[in-house]
């Protein structure tokens, strides 16, 4: 039985759903269609517009790699606000940024479409520079979307960088510090995961951010959002299954994660590709304090490595009955 959203829905709330509606069609479509227009062009009389934004483009195309190119503007735009409140999604701070060193920090979980990564680092509508003055936040995407025309300029300006080692070393070594570098370090994958009541985090093997922070001598900054595996429901697909066989195969292939995931509808409650209405909380936690090794050996990555799973623990412990996370729901990691 499909339950329709009553006509009589106040014309807040509609604004918000549209808010929604906007980022989630970015999100999934607006790179092809990005691409598509560029081409297109191309056999138009507006030819040369294509071949303006080509020449920029060949003249910029390291900039993903290098800092991106954050528009305050954009990230300020009263589009995220509507967002922000559709779910809602609220940043929580339990300790002080330094705004004169770097930080590098852990995302967790990345759930199907990181709402709350998104919406925390990439807008300022949760209010993280007031909660954290003096500090700029960067979130790690795939490379491979920063050679979409047009849509890199766009993920650019909300603060997001290329997920590449180079780009990790530029934020990082930059002296005037006060930058926060931020990577879902289950990455793709773990979307594979993202179903309500789901605590899996795929991290056990995941060191490349340790060695970064280590060799930089950035502290490691835990983030857990929670709230972010309740926003979709996901067709079963356990370890094991034909379903996640398929899926672990394209995304070794193609570098991107195939969750099939649904939500609600635009018009109605019961199916579609909206997130549902739940509330998202990321917190923030303590920075752990990290001495600068150039070439870390792997017994010192693995010992910070132990020692970031234990305080992410700790984090999501404090923090978890204020969510109504039963007492006996730990993390898992994989």
């Amino acid at each position: 039985m499909v339950e329709f959203a009553h006509l009589s829905v106040p014309w807040e709330r509609r604004l918000q759903t549209l808010a929604v509606l906007q980022w989630v069609f970015s999100f999934l479509f607006l790179a092809q269609i990005c691409t598509v227009v560029f081409i297109g062009l191309l056999f138009t009389k507006f030819w040369f517009l294509a071949v303006l934004y080509a020449i920029w483009w060949y003249l910029d195309w390291d900039k993903p790699w290098q800092g991106g190119r954050s528009i305050q503007f954009v990230r300020r735009s009263v589009v995220w606000k509507y967002m922000k409140d559709y779910f809602p999604v609220s940043l929580v701070k339990t300790a002080e940024l330094d705004p004169s060193r770097n930080y590098l920090a852990g995302f967790h979980p990345h759930g199907v479409l990181a709402a709350g990564a998104f919406t925390s680092l990439c807008t300022e509508s949760t209010g993280f520079p007031t909660l954290f003055p003096g500090i700029r936040p960067h979130l790690m995407m795939l490379s491979l979307w920063f050679r979409a025309p047009f849509f890199r300029d766009y993920i650019m300006a909300g603060g997001l960088v290329a997920s590449d080692k180079e780009s990790a070393d530029h934020l990082l070594s930059r002296k005037e510090g006060g930058n926060l570098l931020a990577i879902i370090t289950g990455g793709a994958k773990e979307a594979l995961d993202a179903q309500p009541g789901a605590y899996r985090l795929l991290l056990q093997n995941r060191k490349g951010f340790v060695k970064l922070a280590l060799m930089h001598g950035a502290a490691l900054v835990p983030i857990f959002s929670f709230g972010e595996n309740e926003l979709f429901d996901q067709i079963s697909n356990p370890p094991g299954s034909w379903l996640r066989w398929v899926q672990n195969h394209l995304q070794s292939v193609m570098g991107i994660s195939l969750p099939l995931f649904h939500g609600r509808g635009v018009f109605q409650y019961s199916f579609g590709f909206l997130p549902y209405r739940r509330p998202v909380t990321t917190v923030v936690g303590k920075p752990i304090e990290v001495q600068k090794i150039l070439r870390p050996s792997q017994e010192e990555v693995d010992h910070l490595h132990q020692r970031y799973i234990k305080e992410l623990c700790n984090l999501f412990e404090a923090h978890k009955l204020k969510f109504n996370i039963p007492t006996d729901q730990h993390l898992e990691f994989c």
